[in-house]
């Protein structure tokens, strides 16, 4: 069984565990710093300050995935407009972690006023296009060569979802 819930302190190693995975391994992310346990923690609780949501996915096991959202761009003229950062451990996919993960998110962004929720997605996950676009995210652009990892160069796909 599957639970969703706020992220806490105690989670961030965790889910510093699983983001770094996906940073060191993969151009799921075009990011290349690792995030420290502390950088998570402060991270959660920014959230927190904000009004934001931090979420994990656990099983009787472990963390199993996490999602938070976050400005699009700085400027007031943003407020409502964010974009969402969302991840699964492998085990996990197809179960259904990614979908709940993302049907609590979105439910909190828009009982928080968000009115844009944006997906920037590596043209190298193609599983995460499908996905996005099956949670009713409508594919707005590709920009090409705009992220650099691995020695090569990579496209963003970037989608969008009206809340």
């Amino acid at each position: 069984m599957t639970i969703i819930r706020s992220a806490t302190a105690k989670d961030a190693e965790a889910i510093s565990k699983i983001w770094n995975y996906f940073i060191c391994e993969t151009t799921i992310t075009f990011n290349s710093e690792k995030k420290s346990t502390e950088m998570v923690k402060d991270a959660i609780k920014s959230c927190e300050q904000d009004g934001r949501v931090f979420l994990v996915a656990e099983d009787l096991e472990r963390i199993l995935g996490f999602c938070t959202y976050f400005q699009f761009r700085a400027g007031i003229g943003y407020a409502k407009t964010m974009e969402h950062t969302i991840l699964v451990i492998k085990r996990a996919k197809g179960l259904g972690v990614g979908g709940a993960l993302m049907n609590s998110l979105c439910k909190h962004a828009q009982k928080a006023g968000v009115r844009s929720l944006w997906a920037g997605v590596s043209a190298d996950n193609p599983s995460a296009v499908g996905f996005h676009e099956r949670k009713g995210f409508d594919y707005i652009a590709r920009l090409p060569r705009v992220g650099y990892k691995f020695e090569r160069w990579i496209d963003l796909i970037l989608l969008q979802k009206l809340l």
